[in-house]
């Protein structure tokens, strides 16, 4: 089971691997963001603050719409990749 919204937010930037080269994290510390809080090192879907602000800047500076408030809901990353699948 994958928590929300880490989980939309690693789909739209790429995956785990392109969101852990973001944030200069091992993979599996991302994967552990969509975790429930009972598993091990598990974050209950929720990013940390400090990677937070690391994507935030990335997408920034490459042009890709990410909003603070994106950190706690996945309704807007959500609809914004169901527009992604039905223009693939």
């Amino acid at each position: 089971m994958t928590m929300e919204p880490a989980n939309s937010i690693i789909t739209y930037l790429g995956g785990a691997k392109a969101v852990s080269e973001i944030v200069e994290k091992h993979v599996s510390r991302v994967y552990r963001w969509t975790y429930p809080e009972t598993v091990r090192e598990g974050t209950g879907g929720l990013i940390p603050a400090r990677e937070q602000r690391k994507l935030l800047e990335y997408c920034r500076d490459n042009d890709i719409e990410l909003q603070p408030a994106d950190f706690f809901s996945a309704d807007r990353i959500k609809a914004v990749l169901a527009e992604r699948e039905k223009a693939a």
